[in-house]
Formats: C-alpha cells, sequence, structure tokens
C-alpha cells in the first residue's frame, strides 16, 4: 500500500478496536504510517487506539507526530462554532 490518504482511519462512534483493526489491518498490508484523525469528543478514543495499536499489536510502533488544532464548523441554521481535532500519526519501522 502505497503512502496516500488511503492510510486515514477517521475515529467516530464505533468501538475502539474497530479502529484498531483499522490500524493494524493496514499496517499488515505495509503502509508504513497511519495517520489516525479525530473531533471533539472522539479524540479520547483517538488516543486509546494508538495506545493499544503500539501496546497490544504493532509493537514497533512509534507515535511519529501528533497534531492538535480547531476546525470552525457551520450548523445548518448557519451558526458557526469550533471544534478541537487531533491526528495523530503512527509509524512503523522496518
Amino acid at each position: 500500500m502505497s503512502e496516500s490518504t488511503n492510510n486515514v482511519v477517521f475515529v467516530g462512534k464505533k468501538a475502539i478496536m474497530n479502529y484498531v483493526l483499522a490500524c493494524v489491518t493496514m499496517f499488515h498490508q505495509g503502509a508504513k504510517r497511519v495517520i489516525i484523525k479525530a473531533r471533539g469528543k472522539a479524540i479520547n478514543k483517538a488516543v486509546e487506539v494508538a495506545r493499544v495499536v503500539r501496546e497490544n499489536f504493532i509493537r514497533g510502533a512509534m507515535i511519529e507526530n501528533v497534531n492538535i488544532g480547531t476546525e470552525i464548523l457551520t450548523s445548518k441554521d448557519g451558526n458557526t462554532y469550533s471544534i478541537s481535532t487531533i491526528t495523530i500519526i503512527l509509524r512503523k519501522e522496518g
């Protein structure tokens, strides 16, 4: 699998192990990096996904980078609000 947007896991409302499985599958298919992204209440789940992948499945995986930020969103009624974001980049050696 080449380095591309195909290596992105968007964390949301599903169980943590669904996202862990997605990350592990990407690494087993040859990805060198997997990007975990989340917004709002899913941020803590994204951190847990990265931890479980590293500690239980891909022991050689390292956290290459963590980015936090804010996105400005517009609701259907036209109001704008900000929401926190996180991007965790996991890298597998070898």
